[in-house]
């Protein structure tokens, strides 16, 4: 897979985007000798703003406007009618390459300190409280080159939002005693990072470089370097932190405001707030070129990692893509190298049970050097085979070589990218700001809304140019795997990876290209997904809401046309109801591994579906599993037809189940070294449903056979419900006819083991009903006791969906999530990742306060959180009228944000119909109760379900224990219950003992099979 067609992963900052080019441009340096044709202007939109044309989207109908402040900060405004957040975004031109030599980290700690306080604003943490009281979200993050702050709020709010974090930039305070406090969160996120892989690889990768560079440092920080070592030398960290802030100069900095209101409104406000901010005139940093010397290069890196399996990462420096936006060569190559189909790298080594997944392409975290990578899963076969992969990889850059560049594969390139352009997906607004403010320093403002995200060149000696660069010479191979245990001989300082080093020579690989497997190896064929009708629908009559358009023995089909997007795009899930899927762990697994084999299976075809915008996925569910198609219209039958062939015509093929069962068992192993957080609400969980515990699956799992699976398929599978969704460009009787054609694929066919199930067989799931006043506890020690942090999760149980219950319960969230966060993390300084949110099991919503900590045991993070809760009541009896008002219309304006996109809008309706809810007009009956809404009736809610000793209040307290509080966790163990209090030795035997909540699926207005 190419790195930027991955559908599941944001964006990163400075990585290139998807958009649409201004020019086709055919490029005159062709080797053949090919006429050059000049320019070929393709048709775009463009939005006039002062001097700037910008390119956009047809589909675009935002204004656009570029201002220069006085003080040389630029901006760029949009306008958008239709919008109901508003948003911001700051890019400063300071990052983690500019901290001084012994403070690393301090670029990465002023991002967290601007959060604090300003002059204007004096009050802590002023600015998030405000943004979360109305609606909003923030964030920032602290990259190589630059720093980026973000935020979104409810629009009748923007003014006061934006006010506030201007003064980030103007006159932030930066308090002594804030100053000590961030320095341990800084440390807690460091540590939270400490046993993640990701962040050791990248850190040794970065180890492994020329010393003199940036790239060779460590960003996060620690207590260590912004303390310890500090203090030791002498230095007061709040003077460096000040000093360090003079770097925030107005020249160096861009920012992306998104309003409602018109350009000269918004451009009136942005004048009015950021001309204050100081242009010291400082110079951006420059970074020097390539971190990597020769002594960095042609080396074989074994290192290993904290979970299970092992990982191939062949890299080698290349010309930064910066220099060649518009000619593309690393897309080209990265679509080529990181193909899936038939005559792939990765299909042969898929079929040979060497590999799992691969992906290429190139990436940079500054602009001034760039990484080529292709990346890999690797069996336990595949370990041992190593040198035969690299060798083959090698083998296809040789054949790309001697093939030549191809401008048919450029020109499909093109044609995917700017189709994709043109028929984007609305985003959210503050999604939106962050990607556009990463082009505003790397192109010209009528290239902001572009970016690099298509080539406009062909340019055949550019290609060339990069893909000699991926040479031998000039390779480097990282390899992370627990079999290099005990053979090992250095330690990367900042996280303790233990690796070794070798050289790898070009006669090494050559050899290594001359055993290299015999396959085929051959450029992929034309893509026949790439959609060539992209015409609408025509929708008859206005639909609302989602209507049972068919309905048969087999199956029900739900079908909404598209009303809003107009976007040639459709959205279809087919659940597979199964009820024999789960009643085991043995089904459990089994089912799982069904799954997987069916998306493996159809990889190598389906591949070219997803680069060309029709997505698709299978996965398991808790009833059976689903098949989820979204994208074009065009092709969909094409690729609903393929999967369905696949389900119906299922075999075990002996050497894929072995691959995958391997890596199944990999993963549930890996279950271990979660973090404790994420074991935590797995405990959580299991408390809750009738789920099976990851042990036993793991058991059952080691012990399932291909023969076991090929007999157990069937037996899933004869007792089968299709629910079916459709909606977007498709009209009623296409709809209708796809179901048909499922059902007679599925089940109407001579050998079919499909069969239809009974009503009575529907599998129904429930979660337990908690004790009124009783809290319960579980307490067990971590899985990984290398893991220094200990975690908490606090369930309060509330009620089941119910609107005029709901609305409370989601009021005292927004209410108190920012107090929680507020007191807990920052002023307590409990761990870095504490929250207080809104959760929902299958109908039945609760409170769910999470901290995960190293400084404290959970025992003393449970009385914490009580206690937030106590001095919180106060607060809630004392809420004034005014606030109550202004809390309820923050919660009214969130709930009556517009659907962004078709996904969006279908993700809501398929959830009522999943959850068995069906109710279509929730946000319209919530915000009818919300408007009514009394104060007296909130409180009376609260003083019922929610304060600490409350009537009715239900608690689940599941607290995770590191190696570093086992003293605490022998000593609760040892300790008597205190009244009112359970503790679970026994999930299974606690959850046999409680009622049941009853289940939404089947409730009143729920269309049944019969």
């Amino acid at each position: 897979m190419r790195r930027d067609d991955r559908d599941d992963k944001p964006v990163p900052p400075l990585a290139f985007s998807d958009s649409v080019h201004r020019w086709r441009l055919e490029s005159s340096e062709d080797d053949r000798g090919r006429e050059a044709r000049g320019f070929e202007r393709v048709e775009m939109a463009a939005a006039a703003g002062n001097d700037v044309e910008f390119i956009r989207a047809r589909s675009d109908k935002r204004e656009y406007r570029r201002v220069v402040l006085p003080n040389a900060l630029e901006c760029l405004i949009i306008s958008d009618a239709e919008t109901d957040k508003a948003a911001a975004c700051m890019e400063v031109g300071v990052g983690s390459f500019s901290n001084p030599e012994g403070l690393e980290g301090l670029a990465h700690f002023l991002e967290h300190m601007l959060f604090y306080a300003s002059e204007k604003y004096p009050g802590e943490h002023d600015y998030t409280k405000y943004i979360m009281e109305h609606g909003g979200s923030f964030n920032a993050f602290t990259s190589s080159e630059t720093t980026n702050f973000f935020f979104d709020v409810n629009v009748d709010d923007f003014e006061e939002a934006l006010d506030r974090f201007a003064q980030f930039f103007i006159k932030p305070l930066m308090s002594q005693d804030a100053v000590l406090r961030e320095i341990k969160a800084v440390d807690s996120e460091h540590k939270k990072n400490l046993l993640l892989d990701s962040w050791r690889m990248h850190q040794l990768l970065k180890h492994l470089a020329s010393k003199d560079h940036p790239y060779h440092k460590f960003g996060t920080g620690s207590w260590e370097t912004l303390e310890t070592k500090p203090k030791g030398r002498g230095l007061d960290i709040r003077l460096e932190l000040l000093k360090f802030y003079e770097n925030y100069s107005a020249n160096t900095m861009h920012l992306v405001v998104y309003g409602k209101e018109s350009l000269d409104c918004i451009q009136s406000l942005v004048e009015s707030l950021f001309s204050n901010v100081k242009n010291t005139d400082q110079r951006r940093f420059k970074c020097p070129s390539q971190p990597l010397a020769a002594e960095h290069l042609q080396l074989l890196v074994k290192a290993i990692p904290i979970k299970e399996g092992d990982y191939l990462r062949i890299l080698w420096p290349v010309t930064p893509n910066i220099q060649f936006y518009k000619e593309g060569p690393c897309r080209y190559l990265g679509r080529l190298i990181g193909h899936e189909g038939e005559g792939s790298i990765f299909h042969i080594i898929k079929e040979l049970g060497w590999a799992m997944d691969l992906t290429a392409g190139a990436g940079s975290d500054s602009n001034e050097y760039s990484f080529f990578s292709v990346s890999m899963r690797l069996t336990d076969s595949g370990h041992e085979h190593m040198d035969d992969i690299i060798g083959l990889v090698f083998k296809y850059l040789r054949l790309l070589k001697e093939d030549g560049i191809h401008e048919w594969i450029f020109d499909e390139l093109v044609s995917i990218k700017e189709t994709a352009f043109h028929y984007q997906d609305k985003v959210r607004p503050i999604s939106y700001v962050k990607n556009v403010v990463s082009n505003m320093l790397l192109f010209p403002p009528e290239e902001w809304l572009v970016g690099a995200s298509l080539p406009s060149k062909y340019a055949p000696r550019t290609i060339n140019k990069i893909l000699d660069e991926l040479s031998p010479e000039r390779v480097r191979i990282l390899c992370q795997s627990k079999k290099f245990e005990g053979s090992t001989d250095c330690a990367e300082p900042w996280y303790n990876t233990l690796y070794s080093v070798e050289n790898v020579t070009p006669q090494m690989i050559q050899q290594w290209i001359q055993k290299a497997p015999a396959e085929m190896l051959h450029l992929p064929k034309p893509n026949i997904f790439i959609p060539k009708d992209l015409s609408l629908k025509e929708v008859h009559g206005k639909v609302k809401f989602p209507t049972v358009l068919r309905k048969t023995p087999l199956s029900q089909l739900w079908y909404k046309p598209d009303m809003l997007f107009f976007t040639p795009k459709v959205y279809i899930r087919v659940d597979f109801h199964c009820p024999l899927s789960s009643h085991s762990p043995e089904a459990a697994v089994s089912t799982r591994l069904f799954v997987d084999l069916l998306a493996d299976y159809l990889n190598a075809y389906a591949y070219d579906a997803r680069i060309a915008g029709l997505f698709y996925s299978i996965y398991l569910t808790s009833t059976g599993f689903q098949v989820f198609i979204r994208g074009y219209n065009d092709k969909m039958r094409v690729l609903l037809h393929a999967i369905m062939k696949q389900i119906a015509n299922f075999e075990v093929k002996s050497n894929r189940f072995s691959a995958l069962k391997e890596t199944s068992v990999k993963d549930y192993q890996n279950f271990n070294f979660r973090q404790p957080y994420s074991q935590a609400l797995y405990y959580v969980s299991l408390i809750l449903e009738n789920k099976w515990p990851v042990a036993e699956k793991l058991q059952a799992l080691s012990k399932l056979e291909a023969d076991s699976l090929a007999e157990f398929v069937p037996h899933l599978l004869s007792k089968t419900y299709l629910e079916c969704y459709v909606q977007g460009n498709i009209e009623p009787g296409e709809a209708e006819s796809i179901v048909q054609e499922i059902e007679d694929t599925i089940f109407n066919t001579p050998n079919s083991v499909f069969k239809s199930m009974s009503p009575s067989q529907y599998l129904i799931k429930r979660v337990i009903m908690l004790e009124n006043e009783l809290k319960c506890y579980y307490q067990i020690e971590g899985l990984n006791m290398k893991n220094e942090n200990s975690s908490i999760v606090q369930y309060i149980q509330v009620h089941q969906d119910d609107a005029i219950s709901n609305i409370k319960l989601q009021l005292f969230c927004l209410i108190a999530s920012q107090p929680a966060f507020n007191q807990l993390r920052t002023v307590e300084q409990l761990g870095y990742i504490a929250s207080l949110s809104l959760r929902s099991d299958r109908g039945v919503r609760a409170i769910q306060v999470l901290i995960q900590s190293t400084v404290k045991d959970p025992s003393y993070l449970d009385a914490r959180i009580d206690e937030f809760f106590k001095t919180f009541e106060i607060k809630i009896h004392e809420l004034s009228d005014k606030d109550f008002k202004r809390n309820a219309k923050s919660l009214i304006d969130s709930k009556l944000e517009k659907f962004k996109n078709l996904w969006e809008e279908a993700g809501f309706y398929w959830g009522e119909i999943e959850a068995g809810t069906l109710k279509f007009d929730r946000v319209e009956s919530e915000v009818a109760l919300l408007r009514e809404l009394k104060k007296e009736e909130f409180i009376e809610f609260f003083d019922r379900y929610i304060k600490v000793g409350a009537p009715q209040r239900k608690t689940v307290s599941v607290q995770v224990f590191s190696g570093n509080h086992l003293a605490e966790f022998k000593k609760a163990a040892a300790e008597a219950d205190p009244p009112k209090t359970y503790r679970i030795t026994d999930i299974f035997g606690f959850k046999r003992s409680r009622p049941l909540h009853r289940s939404l699926k089947g409730g009143p207005g729920r269309i049944t099979m019969d």
